[in-house]
């Protein structure tokens, strides 16, 4: 059903999993479904990761470049809130409340946005749910945090959510696409 699935161990505690939805089958909860025979230009995709015994989950659509850039004007423009993804809004689901750089998320269900410039990139928890990607509202913020900029070697054609530096009780969040690799620590209290 899965079209790839990565999985990698650790150790015993720490589970890392990257599935990404063939179009015909992409469906998630609240997500238009595409049109019989056709495939989605930016797949559902699901990235999961095990701390201290809990399943954290991101829920996204992963974009293509297709001969685009990421920053300046053509997709995700500086110093605008961007949905981390396409189509619905990216979701965080946590069993147990976590930090996200220097937030406390409690436990629950939060939509991650970006802040992208220049010169560094916010994450954005906002407490909204279940809305259209495009659909933000700043006063449901939980909270940002800045996050690591690092450049990949050669352009990724599809974006990418991920938990990479993996721990019993931590990760890093890394959103990348284009030569942007940026990253977020994520732990249990």
């Amino acid at each position: 059903m899965f079209l790839r699935t990565l999985s990698l161990t650790a150790c015993t505690a720490v589970l890392v999993s990257i599935s990404v939805v063939p179009g015909a089958l992409a469906q998630m909860d609240g997500m238009a479904k595409p049109q019989s025979g056709k495939t989605m230009p930016s797949p559902p995709a699901t990235a999961t990761v095990s701390l201290n015994g809990q399943n954290l989950t991101l829920k996204y659509n992963a974009p293509s470049l297709r001969g685009r850039h990421v920053g300046g004007s053509e997709i995700v423009p500086y110093n605008q809130v961007w949905r981390t993804g396409a189509n619905p809004a990216t979701t965080l689901i946590t069993p147990i409340p976590l930090h996200i750089g220097n937030v406390l998320v409690p436990a629950g269900t939060y939509t991650l946005y970006t802040l992208p410039t220049a010169s560094k990139w916010m994450l954005i928890i906002n407490k909204q749910t279940g809305q259209w990607g495009t659909e933000y509202d700043q006063k449901q913020d939980l909270g940002r945090v800045e996050m690591k900029a690092h450049t990949l070697a050669s352009p990724q054609e599809v974006m990418s959510l991920s938990f990479d530096d993996l721990k019993k009780d931590s990760a890093e969040l890394h959103v990348r696409w284009d030569t942007v690799d940026e990253s977020v620590k994520v732990s249990t209290p």
